[in-house]
């Protein structure tokens, strides 16, 4: 394909592939001590990324390691905005340590779904973000709440996903279904070229709903994130 977009990959979460992914990534997103990781690990893939010349970003999420932030727990939003203040800062931080810049925020796993359909959370997200960097990219999904509060205000990349599956509300199909995850390299490519070439996805129940998308993720825990990654790459 003539076109070119970006894909980027949830990184620094403990997986031990980030090595093997960054050549194929355009940015990265790096988790930043909610769901997964410490100063060592921020280090670590901030300098991976750096040597591929990959932008990063943020990857807030619940405080929840015990879950990898994949539901929502039972927070205050004081308490929220107050985790996602420090979790973000502190990797900006790390990035200036390390003479990196924070190319992006985006949102973890049940925060991500969250922020994505209740505005009042969005609300919370977007002011812990603006209080740290308030220009900030971030990393979005089409038509949804967190979006919509933030076009005012954030310069927003519309995100999709290669390597899950929709609901006709563009909504991700819960982890728990056995059909949420695309793990065949053709589909998923099959997947981004469908978002780009008619802005339109295929959802489970069979409908083709619109989408736009300027950033595509493949998830690093994917066990067959290299074999989907490096086939999009070829098909690019």
């Amino acid at each position: 394909m003539a076109i070119k977009t970006d894909i980027n990959c949830d990184l620094g979460e403990g997986m031990g592939n980030d090595a093997q992914l960054m050549p194929f990534l355009g940015s990265c997103n790096i988790a930043c001590g909610g769901h997964f990781g410490d100063s060592k690990t921020m280090e670590t893939a901030i300098q991976l990324a750096k040597k591929y010349h990959v932008n990063v970003g943020a990857h807030p999420s619940f405080p929840d390691k015990e879950n990898f932030g994949r539901k929502i727990i039972d927070i205050s939003r004081d308490e929220l905005h107050q985790s996602l203040v420090k979790q973000i800062a502190g990797f900006k931080t790390i990035c200036n340590q390390n003479n990196a810049v924070m190319h992006h925020i985006k949102l973890h796993g049940a925060l991500y779904n969250l922020a994505a359909n209740d505005a009042e959370v969005a609300a919370v997200v977007l002011n812990a973000f603006a209080k740290v960097q308030a220009d900030i990219k971030i990393y979005v999904p089409y038509n949804s709440a967190i979006a919509m509060l933030a076009e005012d205000y954030f310069p927003i990349v519309y995100e999709a996903f290669a390597d899950r599956s929709y609901k006709a509300d563009l909504l991700l199909v819960s982890r728990d279904k056995p059909n949420a995850i695309i793990r065949d390299k053709q589909k998923a490519w099959e997947q981004i070229k469908s978002i780009i070439e008619t802005s339109k996805v295929a959802t489970i129940d069979g409908q083709l709903v619109t989408i736009k998308a300027d950033t595509f993720c493949v998830h690093g825990d994917n066990d067959n994130a290299l074999e989907i990654l490096q086939y999009i790459h070829q098909c690019f």
